[in-house]
């Protein structure tokens, strides 16, 4: 198990076995108190299976993707099957503590209920670990009272009533999360606006660039990247803030930059529509008038 290759783990019985914990009360769902975790955080893990955590006081960084992140102060992550994380850039000298807990999760276990579906709808899945959901003291109780909840639910007796019980708190957990996640994009309001600043500079960048020639439109892809943020997480932050997605921004500052060239320049709509990074014609005149209501043509007609 070295740091090359992911190390997939199957079931959760498994991921107990890999942490020195005794075998789990029911095969697909557990919760984990991570002081008692004993096996070595500098694996690369890739789950099969539905992780969601609160970790306090670790020190060193998390690897979670190919993004790290610190997590001196307590926050809470959601990884979702398929994923890859661990643990990287250990300081040597402290000592390794570890508070919190780990919610796990198995698909099977949601099979037949409507969150089999409407999990995959939680973007937050898809944030980077550097996108995590840091608490209030008041959020992180409300978490951690639905958690035990949960986990007294497995561990009782089960009964026919034990599974949409249990369902429910689930639910009702990631509920919380969306709503906490929305209270941060407008919370951290400095730093969301830095991030609205660079966005706007970079398709500027971009569209006076030849980029557009060469590479076509910019991607959403290629913005996140660019802002060191998760697709997921931009879009989210952009609909929250501004009420447009990312794919929205970009067409936008095409708008903009075609508007400027029909209303000061001689070329022609081919011409334009080539600098804009459009291999054809009417794909960029759909587009203009999708958006402005107007042809290219009668768009500079109205500056004559």
């Amino acid at each position: 198990m070295g740091n090359q290759n992911p190390y997939r783990v199957k079931s959760i019985s498994e991921f107990h076995k890999l942490c020195g914990l005794p075998k789990p009360e029911h095969p697909l769902i557990s919760v984990i108190n991570r002081a008692d975790v004993a096996h070595s955080e500098d694996i690369s893990l890739v789950l099969d299976y539905y992780s969601i955590s609160i970790k306090k006081d670790l020190n060193g960084k998390i690897k979670y993707g190919q993004q790290s992140y610190d997590f001196n102060e307590g926050v809470m992550f959601f990884i979702a099957p398929n994923q890859v994380f661990g643990k990287v850039e250990t300081n040597s000298k402290s000592v390794l503590k570890r508070s919190g807990w780990t919610l796990l999760v198995h698909p099977d276990f949601l099979w037949n209920t409507p969150l089999v579906k409407r999990i995959k709808q939680y973007e937050f899945f898809n944030y980077s670990v550097n996108e995590a959901l840091f608490l209030s003291e008041k959020e992180e109780a409300t978490i951690n009272n639905i958690v035990l909840n949960i986990r007294q639910e497995y561990h009782a007796n089960i009964d026919k009533f034990s599974k949409s019980i249990i369902i429910s708190h689930i639910e009702a957990l990631l509920n919380y999360a969306d709503r906490f996640y929305h209270r941060q994009f407008l919370t951290r309001e400095k730093g969301n606006h830095q991030i609205l600043e660079r966005l706007e500079q970079l398709l500027t960048d971009y569209f006076n660039s030849d980029d557009l020639i060469s590479k076509g439109l910019p991607t959403v892809n290629y913005l996140a990247q660019a802002l060191h943020l998760s697709p997921k997480y931009l879009g989210t932050l952009l609909k929250i803030l501004t009420g447009q997605n990312a794919q929205q921004h970009i067409h936008e500052k095409l708008i903009e930059k075609a508007k400027e060239k029909l209303s000061t320049t001689n070329l022609s709509i081919s011409e334009i529509a080539y600098q804009l990074g459009f291999e054809h014609l009417p794909s960029f005149s759909k587009l203009f008038k999708i958006k402005t209501k107007q042809t290219p043509l009668e768009f500079r007609a109205s500056f004559n």
